[in-house]
């Protein structure tokens, strides 16, 4: 069975997530039921990053197996078709080896959280950002946003439920810029712990209100306590924008499967 990956866009309000519930429309059933509707069988997508209801998309990736081979722009075209009238698009096709698979594969994943840090409330961008009314100090922010760099614990900024094995994970970046009335953080990893992004924000928002001071950011590290660290950030304002891959992953495997090694790694 011929392998494809997707890269996918998406507006995730009024779903549930990438992943298919029983509690409302995922982007998961959503490709699933178009890709069916071109096929005539039942397939499974899988994606390379779990995102929560609300959270959005512009570099997700995805994997499916179809029965018989098919050109890449008929792919594309019949599930753009299909998915219609969903906010999702597949923005681009590529022939993959039977080896790729999207999320275990995946070395790098990219996250942009965009916080609108104006008085006036969003219009067009409602759903779309955090809307912070009080001015932000973004020098504090990029203070206290520069102890996460690295490889920790990251017990005080995983969600509750988080059911991976291991808390400790390698932040290899995490930026933030002011782009006219926004801040934008962007942090990328190889994985990420469940509402790692958003606890992130939510507690770099306390720097920059002046309720914390930077070091406090490295004290609520240390502490390894989820009730040390600031709130978690609205999932309005999180896109998953890019995930990539080694070259051997695009290359057929002959040494045996990926395993699995934290089913619950990438959740946001």
């Amino acid at each position: 069975m011929p392998r494809y990956k997707l890269t996918i866009e998406y507006d995730g309000t009024g779903l549930v997530g990438w992943q298919r519930q029983l509690t409302g429309p995922s982007v998961q059933e959503i490709l699933e039921t178009a890709v069916e509707r071109f096929t005539g069988k039942a397939v499974r997508v899988q994606g390379a990053g779990r995102t929560d209801a609300g959270v959005h998309a512009t570099g997700q990736v995805a994997h499916v197996d179809l029965d018989r081979p098919f050109r890449v722009s008929e792919v594309q075209g019949a599930i753009n078709y299909h998915v219609k009238p969903a906010a999702v698009s597949v923005l681009a096709v590529e022939r993959v080896p039977d080896s790729f698979h999207a999320r275990l594969s995946a070395n790098h994943r990219s996250y942009l959280y965009r916080i609108l840090n104006r008085r006036a409330p969003p219009a067009i961008e409602r759903n779309h950002v955090w809307h912070v009314p009080l001015p932000l100090d973004l020098d504090a922010m990029i203070a206290g946003a520069a102890y996460l760099v690295g490889h920790h614990d990251f017990t005080s900024f995983r969600a509750a439920m988080c059911q991976a094995r291991s808390p400790l994970k390698t932040l290899d970046s995490l930026k933030l810029t002011r782009v006219g009335e926004e801040i934008h953080v962007v942090p990328a990893a190889r994985s990420f712990l469940h509402h790692q992004v958003r606890n992130i924000v939510g507690t770099l928002k306390l720097v920059g209100s002046g309720q914390w001071q930077p070091d406090d950011v490295k004290r609520a590290l240390d502490a390894r306590d989820r009730a040390a660290a600031g709130p978690t950030a609205p999932p309005d304002g999180l896109y998953l924008t890019r995930v990539l891959y080694p070259p051997e992953a695009m290359l057929e495997q002959a040494d045996g499967e990926l395993v699995d090694t934290d089913p619950e790694d990438d959740v946001e």
